[in-house]
């Protein structure tokens, strides 16, 4: 018996032996050649086996193989994966991962693009992956709901009807751009994310820059810049299809594919996917149409070309009215409810909604005209038509559900049910019985369509080996087109509308222009230079001027005659311009701290300067809004932890402010009212946390402080003859300022059950949301705070997994968002008396979920 012991320990020491002396320890260093920074989660995995890990947040992996030759595979989204041999313990030192796309670091200097730990600006990025992962049936600004200063919400409801507040700004004070390529409406500032409803399938990767951000050219960044950069083209040929399905009729269809690089130079990419569904809220039923191409040519070493276009044609019904929280407590819909739709001949019949066709197309030139200097051109067009319904008519025009009874698409009587959709067959009935008098109440559509150039060049030269200089151009040229028409007469012949000067008969029919008819010209001219200085990549600084002018111009085909000097405008020109720098610095490989400031001047709106809607009375004294911000940040990057800390203060003075005032009995005018000030200030912290090789733990606290600064009192107006006429008070001092939530927190978890297979769960909480509204309402002394909402979070769940089908790799994915069906306010106006019973409120969704396949070939 103790010689078979004796035998067998031999024998498991000669198996450990021989198992230690089989294994090897990989190392090494995964960086993108992009912009020849670490890939931090890159996959690192031995070949033929289910043994792996990921980089850390250097890009840095150390392997323990299970043989002592073989070969490793590392793979990133987004960049073609490489095979490297091994033969035994060895060190690969820095591994260069391609781009998977052709043309996307040179999209990436247009659309100035910050790096980690380099560029000194807080800044959050969503990559693809994440996008796929846990879009779903949600809006897109959605995906961003986790990040520091994120108050993103479905607004009403409908299909693509998503806002994004940042740092308490909205989307106004947000700049939007898509490869570079501004997208804010010209004339006010919006953002309507129904007109980009495939962005998610295309997206590349988006990047949020809080505060001043790392764009060189003027734009409203006063919380941010959010910068989406879509796919330009695959370097391999390939593709997918896939499908997916959620609740309330979800359903949505999609193909890709890629040609790959070819020998001539040329790749190309296309997709397509059509979506449809009945929309969570009632009355909010969708369909939409997107699509992408992207084609690129390498003309030679020193030429690229990239054709990109993209769009998407979508219709949504919409829920437009908020309502007191009574009126959905007493609605058999609930959460759900919606006043803004209704039964024709049995077929549902939108009061309001939404139809919007805005594709984008850009030339891309890419020119390195030596190995320092490089120009990237961006010459882009975009044909918007399409606009949103509504009501029209003597007995259709009121402000809310909760009017007078009087009129007929807001009073219960016209009702199925007291709160239940609108009888059109009623309204239908009514105009046939009026016969010759026509229409009392129809539809109608108010359009603005646009017509849209622009032209953004950027030269890039390294000065030397430290300095580098960025300059270029921004030229913008937009017509947006603005008019109502006639879309249903609801029974009737014609309708009665005299708003046009030229028709003094009044009588409209389907398709006649109505109410009004006028063009809004708006020119963009603007310059920027920026230098930077990298020293050891240790110490890296900023500085960046820039300077543009806009100016308006108005041509009304309503309130004038072909022959009046008034019906077009002359040309008002708004000067604007900007200054900011920063730094980071390294203190060591772990930490790093930067610091920003900045100043810029913010023209005025479109509407600012034409306030009473008329060729008459112009604010041709318009004043710009002045920003100031300064911001300081601490970054932590070690083996586990990676975490950021930014302090921040943003002072926004001269908000636009005009006051209207009655001169005579015929006659009005307005005033600027200078002195509307706010204050933007705040904490941020995030993290990730690499608590194994498998779970990664992300989180977030966004603290915030944004108030309104000082009353405004005592001012007054005075006419052409300076006459005392009106005297403006505003109090606001210290008033919260509402529309976002001022505290957010966030928690996930992530889960890698295998190299395929991929858990995610969100919380999210969202506290201290103030009510909306108009600091020009509050005239009274001693008024309370703006109503705030109460608290709540809300889980979101969604898993991945990878698996092979024939010869092809196939993904589903689940998703399930409000995971425990939570009732919450998620938008609201202030009432009289600011309290939970004058409110006018959105509700938020409560659970949805969908279900995803990708087959790719």
């Amino acid at each position: 018996m103790k010689k078979f012991s004796k035998c067998l320990l031999v024998f498991v020491v000669f198996c450990c032996t021989t198992l230690a002396f089989s294994q090897s320890t990989i190392t090494g260093k995964v960086v993108g050649s992009d912009f020849n920074e670490p890939l931090p989660g890159a996959n690192v995995v031995e070949k033929g086996t289910s043994n792996g890990i990921n980089t850390d947040f250097d890009g840095n992996f150390t392997l323990k193989t299970q043989a002592s030759s073989g070969e490793i595979v590392i793979t990133f989204v987004g960049y073609t994966s490489k095979t490297i041999p091994f033969s035994a313990t060895q060190d690969l030192g820095t591994i260069v991962l391609e781009s998977s796309e052709v043309g996307l670091q040179e999209v990436q200097i247009i659309a100035s693009v910050a790096v980690d730990r380099k560029t000194p600006v807080a800044v959050s990025t969503v990559r693809a992956a994440d996008i796929q992962l846990k879009l779903g049936t949600q809006e897109f600004p959605e995906v961003l709901k986790s990040t520091p200063g994120v108050y993103a919400t479905k607004s009403g409801g409908g299909f693509g009807d998503g806002r994004i507040n940042l740092r308490g700004f909205n989307s106004e004070n947000v700049a939007v751009m898509i490869n570079g390529v501004p997208v804010n409406d010209m004339e006010n500032g919006r953002v309507f994310w129904s007109n980009w409803a495939g962005l998610g399938d295309v997206t590349s990767s988006m990047q949020v820059q809080r505060g001043l951000g790392a764009a060189r050219v003027a734009v409203p960044s006063v919380g941010g810049t959010i910068n989406i950069l879509t796919k330009t083209t695959d370097a391999e040929e390939g593709g997918n299809i896939m499908t997916t399905l959620g609740n309330d009729g979800y359903t949505k269809f999609g193909v890709t594919y890629s040609t790959g690089l070819m020998d001539n130079g040329f790749a190309a990419t296309v997709s397509a996917a059509k979506t449809d569904g009945d929309g969570y809220v009632r009355g909010t039923q969708f369909n939409a149409v997107s699509y992408f191409v992207n084609v690129s040519k390498e003309i030679n070493d020193q030429h690229k070309l990239s054709f990109t276009a993209f769009g998407a044609k979508q219709r949504h019904g919409q829920r437009q009215n908020r309502h007191l929280i009574d009126t959905y407590r007493r609605s058999e819909d609930g959460i759900k409810y919606n006043s803004d739709w209704g039964y024709k001949n049995g077929q549902v019949t939108f009061i309001e909604d939404n139809f919007y066709h805005k594709p984008q197309i850009s030339l891309n030139h890419y020119w390195d005209l030596n190995d320092k200097t490089s120009i990237s051109t961006a010459a882009y067009v975009s044909f918007g038509s399409g606009g949103g319904g509504g009501t029209l008519g003597s007995d259709a025009e009121t402000p809310g559900f909760e009017g007078d009874a009087r009129f007929k698409f807001t009073s219960p009587d016209y009702r199925i049910g007291e709160f239940g959709p609108l009888d059109f067959d009623r309204i239908v009935e009514e105009n046939i019985a009026h016969g010759a008098n026509g229409s009392s109440a129809a539809l109608r559509a108010s359009r603005n369509d646009h017509n849209w150039y622009g032209v953004l060049s950027t030269l890039k030269s390294d000065l030397s080996d430290d300095l580098v200089l960025l300059a270029g151009l921004d030229y913008r040229n937009y017509k947006g087109i603005h008019f109502r028409e006639v879309t249903d007469l609801l029974g009737g012949q014609f309708i009665i509308n005299e708003d046009n000067v030229n028709n003094p008969t009044g009588i409209s029919r389907v398709g006649d222009k109505v109410s009004y008819y006028n063009d809004g010209l708006v020119g963009w001219l603007g310059a920027f230079a920026q230098l930077e200085y990298d020293v050891n990549e240790k110490f890296n600084t900023f500085i960046s001027l820039n300077a543009s002018n806009t100016s308006y111009k108005r041509v009304d085909y309503f309130q004038y005659t072909p022959d009046d000097p008034l019906r077009e405008t002359d040309r008002y020109n708004f000067f604007g311009f900007g200054a900011k720098g920063g730094a980071n610095y390294r203190l060591t490989d772990k930490h790093n701290v930067f610091v920003n400031l900045g100043y810029f001047e913010k023209a005025a709106d479109f509407d600012a300067v034409f306030p009473n809607f008329n060729n008459e009375e112009i604010n041709e004294n318009a004043e710009n809004q002045k920003i100031l911000s300064f911001e300081l940040g601490y970054g932590f990057r070690g083996d586990k932890l990676s975490a950021n800390v930014n302090l921040y203060r943003t002072a926004w003075r001269d908000r636009t402010e005009t006051i209207p005032f009655q001169l005579s009995e015929d006659e009005t005018g307005f005033a600027n009212i200078l002195g509307v000030n706010a204050i933007h200030q705040g904490i941020e912290v995030d993290f990730v946390y690499k608590a194994t090789d498998r779970l990664d733990i992300t989180g977030m606290v966004s603290l915030g402080d944004w108030r309104w600064e000082e009353d405004v009192t005592g001012v007054e107006i005075l006419n052409e003859e300076q006459e005392v006429v009106d005297t403006v008070d505003l109090f606001i001092e210290d008033t919260p300022v509402g529309d976002a939530a001022q505290t957010t927190m966030a928690l996930g978890l992530n889960y890698k059950f295998g190299a395929k297979t991929r858990l995610s769960v969100d919380y999210n909480y969202f506290d201290r949301l103030y009510a909306d509204f108009d600091p020009s309402d509050r005239g009274t002394e001693g008024a309370p705070d703006p109503w705030e909402v109460p608290a709540y979070g809300v889980f979101d769940a969604a898993i991945t997994h990878g698996f092979s089908f024939g010869e092809f790799d196939a993904s589903l994915t689940a998703r399930m968002n409000n995971v425990f069906n939570t009732h919450y306010i998620a938008d609201a106006l202030d009432g009289t008396g600011s309290n939970a019973e004058t409110a006018l409120v959105y509700y938020g969704f409560g659970r949805t979920f969908s279900v995803g396949a990708k087959l790719k070939f």
